[in-house]
């Protein structure tokens, strides 16, 4: 008899989508742009090889660590929120791609998720340590950071402060993983770039999709606690904050402030951040905020392929 090859059986392949559900992986694979474009800027031409790899695998894990905390943390939350009816009309939401929150939905057991995060946890910290034990150190913070951050759900909308820190960690980590003393302007303009864009672009626009939810529960966040005026206010104003401090942030990288960067980079900033998120400050629609969410997820990414480009010419 003819041996039959051996396939991955669908309940198999299923299984594992639930996992990167859970990561939110597609929206990870878009941040790994963050610390890859933090490196570049700083190091000023594509590192060595281990540096890349290692720095690839650790990225990898360290988001898909961090997605699955947050989830962890909230999957009280987020079940109570499915109870009521929420995440309906999310298709077009970038971390709706892939099934939301399979945790809360009792497709994944809490001892499932704990073994995931934990094992990317550790992946994470281990080739942290390995580019530069700062990273590992920064890792750590962000983690302890990002359960903060869920845990206030309910108790201040200042509680965005501390995601707008999370979401630089890891660019912060790709620096020193390329330089072990890097400059600290530098440090500090990247840190108020990534943290401005997060605010703008990320948080508040994921909070004004969740609104109605949030407000059944008595969140407390940016557009509940401020009104959706404000809110947009702030928004707008971060994200012009964020292009405008892109700009300085080329001054201050070892790529330098070439003139087809800044216009490439001012060019992707109009129309991934600010033209979306006029839109929203204008018609104070719930779909732009959503729309606002996933053109800003790609800014990074577009900022590294335009210094990508810059640095191999």
């Amino acid at each position: 008899m003819t041996a039959v090859p051996a396939q991955t059986s669908p309940s198999a392949l299923n299984r594992l989508k639930l996992f990167f559900a859970l990561s939110r992986t597609p929206h990870g694979l878009l941040d790994m742009a963050t610390p890859a474009v933090a490196a570049l800027l700083w190091h000023g031409s594509f590192p060595g090889l281990r540096i890349i790899l290692v720095g690839l695998i650790t990225v990898f894990a360290g988001y898909t660590a961090v997605y699955a905390l947050n989830d962890l943390v909230d999957h009280r939350v987020d079940r109570k929120k499915l109870k009521r009816g929420g995440f309906r009309n999310t298709e077009s939401y970038l971390d709706a791609v892939l099934i939301r929150h399979p945790l809360a939905q009792g497709l994944l057991t809490f001892k499932q998720a704990v073994l995931w995060t934990a094992c990317w946890a550790l992946l994470t910290l281990l080739g942290a340590y390995l580019l530069n034990p700062v990273c590992a150190i920064i890792f750590l913070a962000a983690c302890l950071l990002e359960t903060i951050y869920c845990l206030m759900w309910r108790t201040s909308h200042l509680r965005t402060l501390i995601m707008g820190a999370v979401k630089t960690s890891g660019a912060m980590a790709a620096v020193f993983a390329v330089d072990p003393r890097p400059s600290l302007p530098f440090l500090v303009l990247l840190f108020l770039w990534l943290f401005f864009w997060e605010i703008g672009g990320q948080n508040i626009p994921a909070d004004w999709t969740d609104i109605e939810e949030d407000r059944s529960l008595k969140a407390t966040t940016i557009p509940l606690r401020l009104g959706l005026g404000r809110a947009n206010a702030i928004v707008l104003f971060s994200l012009i904050l964020a292009v405008a401090l892109n700009g300085l942030l080329l001054g201050f990288s070892r790529v330098g402030t070439k003139l087809p960067l800044v216009a490439l980079s001012a060019t992707a900033g109009l129309y991934l951040l600010l033209i979306p998120a006029y839109r929203l400050f204008k018609t104070r629609q719930r779909p732009q905020a959503s729309i606002l969410f996933n053109r800003a997820s790609y800014y990074p990414l577009s900022v590294l392929v335009v210094v990508g480009i810059i640095v191999m010419i």
